[in-house]
C-alpha cells in the first residue's frame, strides 16, 4: 500500500513539473562560436576597405562574449566598440539611431545611461529578441556601421539556418 502511494505521489510531481517546464520559455543565445563567426564577417569587411578596427560581440545580458582589435587599431577604441555594443543590446536598436537624434538636436539623449550616441553598435535580433549586438570602433563612424552591418549579415544568415 505504501508503495502504492509513493508511486501515486511521484507520478503527481513528475506530472506537475512537467507542466511547470512547459510554462518556461526557451530562448536562444549566443555562444563564442557563432561570436566569433560574426566578427569573422565583421572583419572580413573592414580589411577589405583597409579600415583597422575594434570588433567586439555581447551577449544578451551586455556581457563581453568576443573583443578583436587590428593591428595599429587605437587603443581607446576597444572601449568605445564596447560600449557600442552595450548600447545596442541595452535599447535593442542601433547606435546610429542615437546619433541621428542628436545630431537633430535631442541632446537629451546622452544622458541616458548607456547610450552610445555614435553609429558602429547593432542588436542581434531573433523576431523581436535581442539576444545580443556587435560594436565596432575604429574608422569613422558610418565606416564602423558597414562593418557592423557585415556581422549582423552574417549572425541572420546564421540564425536561419538554425531555426
Amino acid at each position: 500500500m505504501k508503495k502504492q502511494l509513493l508511486a501515486v505521489f511521484l507520478g503527481l510531481c513528475a506530472a506537475v513539473m512537467t507542466a511547470r517546464a512547459a510554462e518556461l520559455s526557451t530562448v536562444k543565445s549566443l555562444n563564442l562560436a557563432v561570436a566569433k563567426q560574426i566578427a569573422a564577417a565583421a572583419e572580413a569587411e573592414g580589411i577589405k576597405n583597409k579600415w583597422t578596427l575594434v570588433i567586439s560581440i555581447v551577449d544578451a545580458g551586455g556581457n563581453l562574449i568576443y573583443l578583436q582589435r587590428a593591428d595599429n587599431t587605437q587603443i581607446a577604441s576597444i572601449d568605445v566598440a564596447v560600449a557600442k555594443a552595450k548600447s545596442a543590446v541595452g535599447f535593442k536598436r542601433p547606435t546610429k539611431a542615437f546619433e541621428d537624434m542628436v545630431a537633430g538636436g535631442r541632446t537629451a539623449v546622452v544622458k541616458l545611461p548607456i547610450a552610445m550616441p555614435i553609429e558602429g553598435g547593432m542588436p542581434l535580433m531573433i523576431g523581436d529578441v535581442c539576444i545580443g549586438a556587435i560594436g565596432v570602433s575604429g574608422a569613422t563612424s558610418a565606416q564602423d556601421g558597414v562593418v557592423a552591418k557585415a556581422g549582423v549579415d552574417e549572425f541572420v544568415k546564421i540564425a536561419a539556418g538554425s531555426k
